[in-house]
């Protein structure tokens, strides 16, 4: 018997909502706070830097469920699913009888998970009529995933490197 190695969510199966988990937490993880008031952040106080519905969502604790907009569901189709791979390999070496499997993202456009945050954002942007947006990086993923983003949605990206990233690299 072949063994499969891995498997794939066919496009009519992408999901049309994202999982809250904070919603099912018990014990909910507590708010950042204002740096001007000291007080809990609400989601205004993050409308000046990230869109509001990014801002909304970032701070929901209730929600379950959070609808995927579609023209968003249609940009994930171009390169979701991303193959779920069992790591017979892993299994093996760890004698466990357990089936282990792990999501590769490596075959997104931009070779991680950023892209699928970023898209997102991107469209709440454009929804709000935002025209540009900008953005600082480290190893340069999420600044790639969000510049790639952008030009989906026609706006400006301006992306800076993290002064000790630059450093680093040659």
């Amino acid at each position: 018997m072949e063994k499969i190695k891995r498997y794939f969510l066919p496009e009519s199966e992408i999901p049309t909502e994202w999982y809250n988990i904070q919603a099912d937490m018990k014990t909910k993880p507590q708010p950042p706070l204002n740096p001007v008031t000291r007080q809990p952040m609400k989601a205004e106080d993050l409308y000046p830097i990230f869109a509001k519905e990014c801002s909304n969502q970032e701070l929901n604790m209730t929600d379950r469920w959070i609808p995927i907009p579609e023209e968003v569901r249609e940009m994930y189709k171009y390169y979701r699913s991303t193959p779920l791979v069992r790591a017979y390999g892993l299994e093996k070496a760890l004698g466990t009888s357990a089936h282990i499997y792990f999501k590769n993202e490596s075959v997104s456009p931009m070779g991680s998970h950023k892209l699928n945050s970023a898209i997102p954002q991107a469209y709440y942007c454009k929804q709000e009529g935002v025209t540009n947006v900008t953005t600082e990086t480290g190893a340069g993923q999420w600044g790639a995933s969000l510049s790639y983003a952008a030009s989906l949605f026609g706006l400006e990206a301006a992306v800076y490197q993290v002064k000790i990233s630059y450093e680093q690299k040659p």
